[in-house]
């Protein structure tokens, strides 16, 4: 019995040990298997680990990239980046300090001085400062001003009877002030549609500015800070800093002074013509080179309306490229070109003015009422003679006047750098009929762009080359080097030497003696055409009462250095024709560019143009600004609010004629905060002189968003107070008067 009671225990030992073993054996493999997941954890996945802890206790904050400036021809700025600051609040360390200060609510207490010092409502303000979020964005582009008023806000003062300050302590909590960077526009509303805007990110939207992005947006910087569990930055902690790469710089052919006499001709434009819009580009016709583009009515890209989709659309067209019209008679010159250039016709050519033609059963009629009757070459083109040009596009025949309507650029787009632009409008060859042909003749049936005409025009005028218009100069790094330059490129030879040098002499003949004598300078040589063209209803019916009247011009004729357009939409004022409506304005231009160019007149009293030195006003108040520029004979326009002047055009030491505008831009100076407000004044029932006059006098600029000679709605509206220097958005209807007819030439 004993023996089976020992031999049972043994059994039970063996098995209690096996048990044992395997239990070892599994500890054995739970360590191993413990040790290899920590050497996992701690080796291998130490990096991620690192950074999974960093995102609990640390806080990336975005160091903008200073974006690059955009600079006219040379070196003026048109587009800068300027520091500045966004404002966060954390929710959560607010919620903890409300009901902690005796003196009155904390919330609402915080909400009321960060609402005046930034310009929101205390509600916005007390809404954002209320969110379920560790941290929210309560205002970018704050000025410096304004951020030193909220670190003052951040603490409460002692100060002494000596006025010294004996003790701080930290008052508002949940507050973090960051660096960011802003775009600038030095002179506001100039270059407007060209120039575009960028989002409040800085990224390009419309212009150069979109069309350009890549190169002007650099790469954001980062500072990585310690912070403590509701995101807050621990006091003399460990930080990282990122720095940020600047974008490049770039300089277009723009010249500055020169798109200041095109801003300054387009606003008496619409002012006097009470036009829908008016539209100008300049070109060295010898280079391409766009010197001069604007569009009115314009914005401040400072201040775009964001908030009107509709307007916004619509003011930031660059209806220079954007959009087609018939150019009506100024097309003519280059039915002329391609006529006399393929040999339909020559210098001795004589036509026929019966008042009309008849083609494929249709009467077409001249645009006067009085038959022209027999012309020359020369005259047809002054007296702007519809049959002539019918004619002329006949004897060609469709095959020949389509290649030159082709080889001058018409129905494909100029490639110029710039969003949006338009082909033009030409019908196919194999669709067009003779009627049709007639009418492309005197500039009917055909749609171009007003950069197409310019272009073609050039070509006219620099010997027959039509070149590649660019409007970018280089591309410059932050260090100063060229990445990227453009320059003067022919796409192809369109006409002769002989037919260029035949046309500037036509061209001539017409501002001396024909259509556009409203053109002509005393000493100067200058050609051109008129051009009045029909618009069309959605059903394509002509409307009568509404044309786009035009002026093109070249000068010097002897030497060719500018070529301009200037374009009128809907005038309302009296008579629509070109030679009234733009011709006019285009002298205005010229009066001021060409001894700006130091084209002098060729006249024996060579000093009835005093050219003066331009003095350098900057950092000047715009009463001093005012009185020097007066001393040295120049007037003063300027824009922006009250203060210091930061930018001037022309720039110091330029050689101006005597009597010219200098545009200045002020901005806001002041230490304390102080706001300078007026009070918009009530337009209702004015005339545009009467309101701009009006507004003027309170330091505040006109837009005009509807034509017309009586002032009908306004925006702000009488008795908002707003910055001076603000534009006040004016819509006029146009109440017609009795106007007596007068014959005039197109």
């Amino acid at each position: 019995m004993a023996r089976k009671y020992k031999k049972a225990a043994s059994k039970s030992d063996a098995l209690i040990r096996k048990r044992i073993e395997v239990l070892l054996i599994l500890f054995s493999l739970l360590v191993i298997a413990l040790i290899f997941r920590a050497g996992y954890w701690q080796i291998y996945k130490a990096d991620w680990l690192k950074e999974l802890a960093q995102e609990q206790w640390a806080r990336e904050i975005r160091i903008f990239a200073d974006r690059g400036d955009i600079l006219d021809k040379n070196g003026n700025p048109l587009a800068v980046s300027i520091s500045c600051y966004t404002v966060v609040l954390h929710p959560s360390v607010i919620a903890n300090q409300t009901g902690q200060i005796d003196n009155e609510d904390y919330l609402e207490s915080l909400s009321k001085d960060l609402a005046t010092i930034l310009e929101l409502s205390p509600e916005d303000v007390k809404e954002q400062a209320s969110k379920k979020q560790s941290q929210v964005i309560l205002k970018r582009n704050v000025t410096d001003s304004q951020a030193d008023a909220i670190r003052l806000l951040e603490y409460k003062y002692t100060v002494n009877n000596d006025g010294v300050i004996e003790q701080k302590s930290k008052y508002y909590s949940g507050i973090t002030i960051n660096e960011d960077v802003k775009r600038e526009y030095p002179m506001g509303s100039f270059l407007t549609q060209v120039l575009g805007f960028t989002s409040i990110d800085g990224i390009g939207l419309e212009g150069i500015e979109s069309k350009f992005d890549k190169y002007l947006r650099g790469v954001n910087g980062k500072l990585i800070v310690e912070t403590d569990r509701e995101g807050v930055k621990i006091a003399d902690s460990y930080e990282q800093r990122v720095e940020p790469v600047d974008g490049n710089s770039l300089q277009l052919t723009i010249d500055a002074t020169l798109q200041s006499f095109v801003e300054s001709a387009l606003d008496l434009c619409m002012m006097e013509q009470n036009a829908l819009s008016a539209t100008c580009v300049v070109m060295d016709p010898k280079t391409g080179a766009i010197l001069a583009m604007s569009t009115k009515p314009d914005y401040d890209n400072n201040e775009p309306p964001r908030n009107d989709l509709d307007l916004l659309r619509e003011l930031t067209r660059n209806k220079s490229v954007t959009d087609v019209y018939e150019p009506g008679s100024t097309f003519k010159l280059v039915t002329t070109a391609a006529a006399l250039d393929s040999g339909a016709i020559s210098v001795s050519s004589g036509f026929y003015c019966p008042g009309y033609r008849i083609i494929d059963g249709q009467r077409i009629k001249c645009w006067s009422d009085k038959p022209h009757g027999h012309s020359n070459l020369t005259q047809a083109v002054q007296r702007s003679c519809n049959p002539a040009f019918m004619d002329m596009a006949m004897y060609m025949g469709v095959n020949t006047f389509y290649d030159y309507i082709y080889d001058f650029g018409f129905g494909s787009k100029t490639g110029v750098k710039l969003y949006g632009e338009s082909g033009g409008i030409v019908t196919a060859e194999k669709y067009v009929k003779n009627v049709d042909l007639a009418r492309i003749g005197f500039g009917q049936a055909i749609a171009v762009t007003p950069l197409q005409l310019v272009n073609a025009v050039s070509a006219i005028a620099n010997g027959g080359d039509l070149m590649q218009p660019y409007i970018a100069e280089k591309i410059i790094s932050p260090e100063g080097e060229i990445i990227e330059e453009y320059s003067s490129e022919v796409i192809r030879k369109v006409i002769s030497d002989y037919t260029s040098e035949t046309m500037l002499e036509i061209m001539y003949q017409v501002v001396q003696d024909g259509s556009g004598r409203n053109c002509k300078i005393e000493g100067y040589k200058i050609g051109g055409k008129t051009g009045t063209a029909q618009k069309y209803g959605e059903n394509g019916q002509v409307l009568h009462d509404k044309h786009i009247s035009s002026f093109i011009a070249v000068a010097p004729i002897d030497d060719p250095q500018l070529v301009v357009l200037i374009a009128v939409d809907e005038p309302k004022a009296g008579l629509s024709y070109g030679s009234i409506v733009a011709a006019p304005y285009v002298k205005a231009f010229f009066e001021e560019a060409l001894p700006y160019l130091n084209i002098l007149p060729n006249t024996s009293n060579i000093d009835t143009i005093t050219k003066v030195e331009v003095p350098n006003v900057i950092d000047m108040t715009i009463e001093e600004a005012e009185i020097e520029l007066a001393r040295q004979g120049f007037g003063c326009i300027s824009e922006g609010f009250d203060g210091k002047i930061v930018t001037q055009i022309p720039g110091p030491g330029t050689m101006l004629k005597s009597g010219a505008n200098v545009i200045v831009q002020l901005k806001q100076v002041t230490d304390s905060g102080e706001s300078y407000l007026v009070k918009v004044p009530d337009l209702f029932g004015l005339t545009p002189t009467e309101a701009m006059e009006l507004l003027a006098e309170n330091n505040l600029t006109m837009r005009i968003v509807s034509s017309g000679n009586v002032v009908m709605e306004q925006n702000p509206s009488k008795g908002t107070e707003v910055y001076r220097g603000s534009q006040v958005a004016v819509e006029f209807e146009y109440f017609e008067k009795e106007k007596d007819a007068e014959s005039e030439n197109q």
